[in-house]
């Protein structure tokens, strides 16, 4: 039986992935499809992309051109989320500190370097006005690493999206004092090109079951309930979430879209180079649009 591994955060992000998967579609070509959750987020899935430890990975864009400009072999094949990621800025829910501005100094702790919690920590600094030079990082590996470092009174910074830490700081573990959204589509679907040259034409099919499974829940009434089951968030936090997303439904990207992100990327001195935007895509599967 051959086997297709596709791994992402365990997100509401990527519920219509589970969907599709737990369908399992492609049976009877002998052909299973495997999830594997990465708490760790986009810098763990670079790094098995790298490795040839997965298939697909549905990456945070900024993640993944870094990571594709200093080498990595993975192909964009299309967008999963379209709409920015809105990351919460959290700090101890003990803390006394209740603004941004307080913050200045102080160190971001983060799932690893070339994460999404790494890279907004600059985007971050650069909208505060503070040196990029001065920033200090702690490295924790997932969600679970930041409740510990956390725990005290220290107002060290946290960087994730604020859906998914909500019942946390709902509960008190975490202080959310602010918000700094993505100016860039925050989810691409990254394939591994050896993967690209044995089952092309299933990673299309199934990329585009996917569109469909995330066209088809959109509408449905009970989305909402559906989501805030599976992922033990509150129905009317998921709604919100859901008012603000927007998902990818064809195979259109946006060549200035991945210029504009090369340039803020390069500009936050986080790359040294710019990309031809095709380079990043695997071309046969994508249209490419203004």
């Amino acid at each position: 039986m051959e086997k297709i591994r596709i791994t992402g955060v365990p997100e509401h992000f990527n519920y219509p992935w589970i969907k599709v998967i737990e369908s399992q579609p492609f049976l009877q070509e002998g052909i299973e499809l495997e999830w594997i959750n990465e708490p760790k987020g986009s810098g763990a899935m670079n790094k098995a992309l790298r490795s040839g430890e997965t298939d697909l990975a549905i990456v945070l864009t900024e993640s993944f051109i870094k990571d594709k400009i200093e080498g990595n072999p993975g192909l964009i094949i299309g967008l999963h989320v379209a709409s920015p990621l809105i990351w919460g800025i959290h700090i101890p829910g003990n803390s006394s500190v209740d603004s941004v501005h307080q913050l200045k100094n102080h160190h971001f702790i983060i799932s690893r370097y070339g994460s999404g919690s790494h890279l907004m920590a600059f985007l971050l600094a650069k909208r505060e006005n503070w040196s990029p030079e001065n920033l200090k990082f702690e490295v924790v590996g997932d969600l679970q690493g930041a409740k510990t470092a956390l725990s005290g009174v220290e107002p060290k910074i946290f960087l994730w999206e604020k859906y998914t830490t909500k019942p946390l700081v709902d509960s008190g573990v975490f202080k959310r004092i602010g918000e700094v959204p993505t100016p860039w589509p925050c989810f691409s679907i990254v394939a591994h090109p050896l993967t690209l040259d044995k089952l092309q034409g299933t990673i299309e099919v199934l990329r585009n079951l996917v569109y469909d499974m995330s066209a088809e829940l959109s509408i449905k009434d009970d989305y909402a309930k559906q989501l805030s089951k599976y992922y033990k968030i509150q129905e009317e936090d998921i709604k919100a979430w859901l008012n603000q997303t927007q998902w990818s439904t064809d195979n259109n990207i946006s060549f200035k879209m991945l210029e504009k992100t090369m340039r803020v990327l390069l500009e936050l001195g986080l790359i040294d180079q710019l990309f031809n935007p095709e380079d990043l895509l695997f071309r046969p599967m994508l249209s490419l649009v203004e």
